[in-house]
């Protein structure tokens, strides 16, 4: 339609199938150039890479990284034309059938709808003041000003009769007017999209070059957004999500890789590969957000996607699957070590205390996760570790309270019931585990109706208590609850908040407990609250040694604490009856 002037009847016969049909095109294209790029990367280079070495063979490779590069580019290009078409079609398809709806009622009531959309009608008896009387027929045309006279204004002669089918008309006469402009709008918002979507003359896709494809995909994503965004079922299970995507095609899938990664990168219950390759789309315009901000949160946050990116870029052991990732709060980040979809074990770990999006994140935290994951696919190679960091953790022991939990624990509850939708097991086994505050928010989503979805089995760690007395109240047997807890943890010792409030200092004094009371609760390593507690070492201590908090940070290490990282291993990787014990305190 593009160039000549859009008119009820262009819009009448307008077969959206033809775009679609087009758009399909496209899709083969985008298709084919991405299956090229992928033979070029892992069977062509990939095998040049591994035999050759010389100069000729390093020549040889960037030409093939350049090949690689705007076979890329195709794919990406040939995709948004795709997309666009696609969202073009799905916003046509309304004024359309509003404008067909009016046509049919138009010749329903015997209406003539004209070349230029005004409607005539034909005579009609009607009523006056003096009796019934013909009242002439006429013509009308839509898109006249909101303030014209009424119709049935009682001002009008009362002697003159007033055609029935002049209100009908008329409105029918606007319907097809608000139609026909609505789809020029359209019209013109969509051929502005396309016509960006330009090649640059030349052989060479430059860096620059791809950063045009950013631009580009911005444009598309404005332009068809709701195209795709109708259709994500965020407010639904993560079983349902996990039926959708399911349902989808393969075009409509890459789709939404594509255009929006954001929309699925972050949805429970969509499988974790197409999880990670969404929020690997995603983590560049990510990253390019965070660089136009100022200030040291926006900085850090920077600074630890860019070392998550550089991770991801790297070969990892097991493999690495990035399924969440955000700068929401003190940020967002959920990263998988072995595939939690196609593992019997899976655990989710919740990080604690003095956790956020930052360079101790990606070195330290993260690396529990893949220790965790390393130990438990020893005893079973049918293992994935993640770290969960899906809400804001405190970052003082002085402003701890149950708020963060609270809202961390519903978050937490929905990626695991994602985990259950999306893991091809019948019976996968499930470890949650919490790690100092995290033991908390793993405590609070255990309370909720119905407990953590598909949880088998419970790990707390440097716990300062989980919120409950006992720990058959965490929703499993309290023979599945596993306490680690270091002597020397000065997190585990926080006393209860009467006693903290008699100490200098309140918490931050570490006070320690006269009793089984700690700070949320009964002190999960105690006799009393009944779970099974498995020997770590004590660590160093925090004055005497000048370990400060040293010992509530190596649960997880094995060269640090060999004996608590096995007994973790061996919970997550199904072979609980393998750990050593240690006496409640």
């Amino acid at each position: 339609m593009t160039g000549t002037t859009l008119t009820w009847q262009r819009l009448r016969d307008l077969r959206l199938s033809e775009f679609e049909d087009a758009g399909d095109k496209w899709h083969e294209v985008s298709g084919r150039s991405d299956a090229d790029r992928v033979r070029v990367d892992r069977a062509i280079s990939a095998k040049l890479r591994e035999t050759q070495e010389s100069e000729s063979a390093d020549a040889a490779l960037g030409r093939l990284k350049r090949l690689s590069r705007n076979f890329r580019y195709l794919q990406s290009e040939c995709g948004l034309i795709r997309t666009a078409l696609n969202g073009l079609v799905g916003d046509l398809a309304e004024p359309q059938r509003q404008l067909k709806q009016a046509l049919e009622e138009a010749t329903a009531l015997k209406f003539t709808v004209l070349a230029d959309g005004s409607v005539s009608y034909p005579p009609a008896c009607a009523n006056t003041l003096i009796g019934e009387k013909e009242a002439p027929g006429g013509q009308v045309r839509g898109g006249l000003p909101l303030d014209r006279p009424f119709l049935g204004d009682t001002a009008r002669d009362p002697f003159k009769p007033l055609n029935p089918n002049a209100e009908r008309a008329q409105a029918i006469a606007d319907r097809i007017h608000r139609a026909v402009v609505s789809a020029g709008q359209i019209d013109a918002r969509y051929a502005k999209t396309l016509d960006g979507l330009r090649a640059e003359k030349g052989l060479d896709v430059t860096e620059a070059t791809l950063k045009d494809v950013a631009r580009d995909t911005a444009d598309v994503r404005s332009t068809a957004g709701s195209h795709l965004a109708e259709g994500v079922p965020e407010d639904k299970s993560p079983a349902e999500r996990k039926a959708w995507w399911d349902g989808l095609t393969d075009e409509q899938r890459r789709e939404y890789l594509d255009i929006a990664p954001d929309m699925i990168g972050g949805l429970d219950g969509i499988p974790a590969v197409v999880r990670d390759e969404a929020n690997r789309n995603h983590l560049p315009v990510l990253m390019d957000d965070l660089a136009r901000k100022a200030g040291d949160d926006a900085e850090t946050k920077l600074d630890a996607l860019r070392m998550i990116q550089d991770k991801l870029n790297k070969p990892s052991d097991p493999p690495m699957f990035l399924l969440g990732i955000g700068d929401e709060g003190n940020g967002r980040a959920i990263v998988a070590y072995g595939n939690p979809d196609t593992s019997r074990n899976v655990s989710a770990y919740i990080p604690g205390l003095g956790t956020k999006l930052d360079d101790e994140f990606v070195k330290d935290t993260m690396k529990r996760a893949q220790d965790t994951a390393k130990g438990a696919r020893r005893l079973d190679p049918s293992s994935a570790s993640i770290i969960w960091l899906g809400y804001d953790a405190p970052q003082h022991v002085d402003v701890m309270s149950k708020g963060d939990a609270e809202r961390g624990a519903p978050a937490y509850n929905q990626f695991m019931a994602g985990l259950s939708a999306t893991n091809e097991s019948k019976d996968p086994h499930v470890t949650a585990i919490g790690h100092s505050y995290g033991s908390l928010t793993v405590g609070t989503a255990a309370k909720q109706s119905g407990g953590i979805p598909g949880v088998d089995d419970i790990i707390l760690l440097g716990s300062p208590g989980v919120g409950v007395d006992k720990a058959q109240d965490l929703g499993v047997s309290k023979d599945h609850v596993f306490v680690g807890a270091a002597d020397n943890d000065p997190v585990t010792h926080l006393p209860s908040k009467d006693e903290a409030a008699l100490g200098m200092g309140g918490p931050t004094s570490v006070l320690v407990t006269r009793d089984d009371d700690v700070y949320f609760g009964k002190d999960p390593a105690s006799e009393a609250f009944g779970a099974r507690r498995f020997k770590v070492d004590d660590g160093p201590r925090m004055a005497l040694d000048l370990g400060g908090f040293d010992a509530h940070s190596q649960y997880f290490t094995p060269d640090l604490d060999p004996e608590s990282a096995k007994n973790i291993a061996r919970i997550v990787g199904g072979k609980p009856d393998k750990i050593t014990t240690e006496e409640h305190r």
